[in-house]
């Protein structure tokens, strides 16, 4: 029998720190409609806040890839972790300006992620590359069920009066940031001899980031260098038009025809989580690594695109929509973690945070294009955002199609 691969101890810091972060995150989440429900059309609002946080990614995600790509990984996390303990002491007041300070203090130190695939690709051995990013997403997974289930048992235990509950919510989301600001700092560098980085080219760098038009020729610079990167971006771009169903969520279910209120929203995310975490973990422990990569992508994409039309149907019945998202787990939840394994075997030690920074400014880029296209189709309709999901996961079948019939074959065999 061959000898197991001993677990880097860093791995499980990481996972312990993005656990928090996303726990932080989706517990404040089913409370976000408190803060704008005052307003006329309070779903432009909340697409407003969206588009904001995301938004701010465009900049920060390349900046931030970069500074960890020259400084190290550790320093990105402390920046992530104290921007968003910030961001959240910001929520204190239960108001529309206070959401907005806060989606852009968020999203301004929201690069983490690109450093966090960073570091695992960093520290996991090439065998084991699919199943660490995997675990990485089925941790995000438990992460929207643990927050959204703290939020309904806190609300519940304590028995807290509607008018108090965001408080309550925000409160204790301020309390778990700090927990992570103390992670972060303790957590021990991930890469190896971070070269430094210039002034110049930090100058450089934030003038490139600053500037979208240059997102498009930095990627193809780099697929140059890395064979079909930039396939693999455009489909984790379009994935991202389709997934901006996860933020539009809370908005349906809020003022739609199931007019859920937060207890009911945190039950339904934490059912979706569990869920999702058990299905991504045995899937990305036992079946990732021994299929071909490209054409799963493809069958769970088309399987997908027909869940996500169905939530626009589901009309009043929780039956239907718990049976939709028990599918989604099983099909384009899945897709995530596959099109990030691809694109870490196309990068370097030298280039590894940039080229997920740009991936993440891209995702950002598209962030905004979808949540400003479900808010204004939401004015028409609130289940018509719906139908452009469906379409957005389409193009990621397509371009996974297309990509899979110029592959070399090596690209994408399944791992012996």
């Amino acid at each position: 029998m061959p000898t197991p691969i001993p677990r880097d101890r860093r791995l499980l810091h990481i996972y312990a720190i993005i656990f928090i972060d996303v726990v932080v995150g989706s517990a404040v989440g089913p409370i976000l409609p408190a803060f704008v429900k005052q307003m006329e059309r309070p779903q432009v609002w909340l697409a407003l806040g969206t588009a904001l946080f995301l938004g701010m990614q465009l900049f920060s995600a390349p900046l931030l890839g970069k500074l960890s790509d020259g400084y190290g990984r550790r320093p990105i996390f402390i920046v992530s972790a104290t921007g968003t303990f910030i961001a959240n002491t910001l929520l204190i007041p239960v108001r529309l300006g206070a959401l907005l300070a806060n989606r852009f203090s968020d999203g301004l130190t929201n690069g983490m992620y690109a450093t966090v695939r960073s570091a695992i690709t960093d520290i996991s051995p090439k065998e084991e590359l699919f199943r660490n990013l995997g675990i990485e997403g089925a941790i995000l997974s438990l992460g929207f069920v643990i927050g959204p289930g703290v939020s309904g048992l806190l609300l519940t235990a304590f028995d807290v009066v509607e008018g108090e509950q965001a408080r309550v919510v925000v409160i204790m989301g301020v309390l778990l940031s700090l927990v992570n600001v103390v992670l972060s700092w303790t957590l021990r560098e991930t890469h190896a001899n971070p070269p430094g980085l210039t002034v110049a080219a930090l100058k450089t760098e934030l003038a490139q980031a600053l500037n979208v038009a240059t997102l498009w020729a930095r990627l193809r610079t780099k697929d140059k260098q890395h064979n079909g990167l930039k396939t693999l971006v455009l489909m984790q771009l379009a994935l991202t038009f389709s997934t901006g169903y996860y933020n539009y969520f809370v908005t349906f279910v809020s003022f739609g025809a199931l007019q859920l209120d937060a207890k009911g929203i945190s039950y339904f995310f934490m059912y979706f989580g569990a869920l999702s975490v058990v299905i991504s973990y045995v899937f990305y422990t036992y079946f990732a690594d021994r299929i071909n990569q490209q054409q799963a992508i493809i069958w769970l994409a088309g399987l997908g695109v027909p869940v996500l039309i169905g939530y626009g149907l589901v009309g009043t019945s929780l039956f239907w929509l718990y049976a939709l998202v028990t599918i989604d787990c099983l099909t384009l939840s899945l897709i995530q973690g596959l099109i990030e394994g691809l694109m870490a075997q196309r990068t370097t030690d030298v280039d590894r945070g940039e080229v997920f920074g740009i991936n993440q400014a891209m995702q950002g880029l598209g962030s905004i294009a979808t949540t400003l296209v479900f808010g204004l189709l939401s004015l028409i309709d609130l289940r018509l955002p719906f139908a452009w999901f469906g379409l957005c996961l389409a193009v990621v079948a397509w371009l996974a199609w297309q990509r899979d019939e110029v592959s070399n074959p090596s690209d994408t065999q399944p791992v012996a």
